[in-house]
């Protein structure tokens, strides 16, 4: 039945309209088909033809080399064994190990605050105070 129908519309039923550009006039300028950047990117075909390689060789899509599989296993592996390490060596801290850790952060600290103490006084303090260690360091070996 509906091969009928078709052979009853002539040209008239087609919905699409012929493009211009097929008469052949070479005052047109033909259009050209745009390409895909995606298909067009070198990490697209590269992935394109491995998929098809794998598929050759009836490999899934979802097995990967082994050797890419054995790396991973073993980053894996060390990442585990590092936090691992890590968390030991948290709970293995002793109180003194603790209190030698916050002396040594207060100490730090002080440093800190020095410096920048230091770093607010004028210039010829600082050259003065040169000069007395210096003067100070010749008397002594002099009188030696």
């Amino acid at each position: 039945m509906y091969t009928e129908i078709q052979r009853e519309r002539p040209d008239g039923g087609n919905i699409l309209t012929h493009p211009d550009y097929i008469d052949g006039n070479p005052d047109l300028i033909k259009p050209k088909k745009l390409l895909n950047p995606v298909k067009a990117s070198k990490s697209h075909q590269e992935l394109h033809r491995e998929l098809l390689m794998n598929h050759k060789r009836g490999l899934g899509v979802e097995k990967k080399p082994e050797l890419q599989r054995v790396l991973e296993h073993r980053r894996r592996d060390l990442l585990i064994k590092q936090k691992k390490e890590e968390e030991e060596a948290k709970k293995l801290q002793s109180p003194f190990e603790k209190e030698l850790l916050k002396r040594h952060q207060r100490l730090d600290q002080l440093e800190k605050e020095q410096e920048k103490q230091e770093d607010h006084a004028p210039e010829f303090i600082k050259v003065k105070e040169n000069l007395r260690r210096t003067s100070t360091v010749t008397g002594d070996e002099k009188a030696a």
